[in-house]
């Protein structure tokens, strides 16, 4: 109660304040300290007890939580209430069957007049069998000796036809169902189906798919100059691995990969092509941003200069010319040397700017990065003031903070440099608050050092504020491993990636996943090729506008 109470704003001795404020963080440096050291002891207990070969500490959850679980989400913060106007009508239902419905005779009186129809409009589904028994003709020729049997329709293959293949693949992967339900709802409606039957139809023979998944992801690199990146964890025949997801608002792309280096990320990029190194002037500056010694870079020189080289030759180059070159100088060697022909290949655009969290993997890899401010206003969040004066501090940064991003939303909607440069001078008159909470402190410089990636949006408005489309695209991955752990074969990891990009994207689109797959099924061609639609869209939405000279786009001017 008594630090509750405490006002430092009142001690008018200055060296009294100062030893108090040195206190109170000392207080909070050790209560954060000794929580961090109690959840450490109790994980190593557990280890010695499992080591043992007894059991760790139960985790039981009481019935009723002391307190509420903790809660870094800023949707409080940045949610903003919007005004909004008469619901817009629902599209037009369409009309499958029309059934009169008369009035019997006997009810009516006699002097009634027939004055027409009234329409009512029900929605029904059908679920049942639609099995065909189809006769094939049998010709044989006895100057060949070879019999010609009539081909089935287009889509139906082996025993079952186009409707079951285009459910499977859409409740798997659209619905996120799991194998076993998906022939459970099968089954009870009367066909009669395998495990591994359903397996096969969701994994076997889908290179059509692939090929389309793929143009999709030129098509969409190409829509717009700026890119939203995240990563989850996924699991591939029980070994764990990352789910890449690359999108903007017309698609998304899954791409399951062993790990999440940067090399990782440019195989996204480019299309899973084989990875190739350049050495040339853009390297050697990458490598000058690092700890890298000198007398290496005067030897990494003498490698073939402006070539493309495979990952096995520069390999043997590098054995070669630095035997004794350690690990981490390896690893910056082969990432500068691969941003590098990244940057100079044509085979797939070069994407300009990044949106995505501060994760290390993201850096070099573009010539901007785009900042997403509700992870950064998330490290706030986890902050833990242990007195109420802190707690204050804390709150009423976070409030300018909030208020400086629903400015920036502003601009994003109308553009100007007045509202640019008092933008920028806003957001240094922000990044500068000290306060007598040294933890926040130091959280505000690292929010400072990141300037330019979080003022990117000033540069180009179209760039969002936050990397939700990538997060939210993440999540789908996640729910799909909840229900179904992991694929079990490469086929099976490209299959959901595949599939959980075309979803997707026909979702961004406009486009029913169903419909979609069973006009691919059949070969009906009646939906245009996805790619085609994305640079159709693309060309509409403009999504790079500010990247236009200055005066192909007005708004900026003052």
């Amino acid at each position: 109660m008594l630090l509750d109470d405490l006002d430092l704003s009142s001690i008018t001795d200055e060296r009294m304040r100062t030893v108090i404020v040195r206190l109170l963080n000392i207080i909070a440096d050790q209560a954060t300290a000794l929580r961090e050291a109690q959840a450490e002891i109790q994980r190593l207990r557990d280890d010695i007890n499992r080591l043992k070969g007894e059991q760790g500490k139960p985790d039981i959850k009481p019935p009723t939580p002391p307190s509420p679980p903790a809660n870094y989400s800023s949707e409080p913060e940045r949610h903003r209430r919007v005004e909004r106007g008469k619901r817009g009508k629902r599209a037009p239902i369409q009309i499958d069957r029309e059934e009169p419905l008369t009035v019997d005779p006997a009810t009516l009186p006699p002097d009634a007049i027939f004055k027409g129809y009234e329409d009512v409009i029900v929605q029904d589904i059908l679920i049942r069998t639609d099995n065909v028994r189809f006769r094939k003709e049998v010709w044989y020729a006895p100057s060949t000796k070879q019999s010609y049997r009539a081909p089935l329709p287009p889509g139906y293959v082996g025993e079952f036809g186009p409707g079951i293949h285009a459910l499977v693949v859409v409740l798997a992967y659209g619905c996120l169902v799991s194998e076993a339900k998906i022939r459970d709802l099968l089954t009870n409606v009367g066909v009669q189906i395998a495990d591994g039957t359903i397996s096969n139809l969701l994994i076997k023979e889908q290179d059509r798919f692939h090929t389309e998944a793929a143009a999709v992801l030129q098509a969409g690199l190409a829509s717009s100059p700026w890119q939203q990146i995240d990563d989850t964890s996924t699991r591939v025949n029980g070994q764990n691995q990352h789910s890449q997801i690359i999108c903007n608002p017309l698609y998304s792309s899954y791409h399951t990969t062993v790990s999440k280096n940067r090399l990782s990320v440019l195989d996204v990029l480019r299309g899973g092509y084989p990875r190739v190194f350049r050495l040339n002037a853009e390297a050697l500056r990458l490598l000058e941003q690092v700890k890298l010694a000198p007398a290496t870079r005067a030897k990494v020189v003498l490698l073939p200069w402006d070539v493309d080289v495979d990952e096995a030759t520069l390999t043997v180059l590098l054995t070669t010319h630095l035997p004794q070159l350690g690990a981490q100088a390896r690893k910056w060697i082969m990432d500068a040397l691969a941003v590098a022909a990244y940057h100079a290949q044509t085979i797939y655009p070069v994407v300009p700017v990044l949106v995505c969290d501060d994760a290390p993997q993201w850096a070099w890899l573009t010539d901007a990065i785009g900042g997403c401010w509700v992870p950064e206003g998330r490290h706030y969040t986890t902050l833990t003031p242990w007195v109420a004066a802190h707690q204050q501090a804390l709150d009423a940064f976070l409030h300018e903070f909030w208020s400086f991003y629903d400015d920036l939303l502003a601009y994003r909607e109308q553009p100007t440099d007045a509202e640019r440069v008092r933008l920028v001078a806003a957001f240094d008159s922000l990044v500068a608050t000290t306060t007598d909470y040294w933890a926040l402190n130091e959280r505000i410089a690292k929010t400072r050092a990141r300037k330019t990636v979080l003022l990117a949006v000033l540069e180009h408005p179209e760039i969002p504020l936050h990397n939700n489309a990538a997060e939210l695209a993440a999540r789908q991955r996640v729910r799909k491993r909840d229900v179904s752990f992991g694929p079990r074969t490469i086929d099976g990891a490209q299959a959901w990636d595949t599939f959980q990009s075309l979803a997707d994207t026909t979702r961004k689109l406009g486009i029913s996943f169903y419909h979609y797959i069973h006009d691919r099924i059949r070969g009906d061609d009646q939906i245009p090729p996805l790619a085609e639609v994305i640079a159709e869209r693309a060309e509409e939405w403009n999504l790079g506008a500010s990247w236009a000279p200055a005066s192909e786009h007005p708004a900026f001017l003052s």
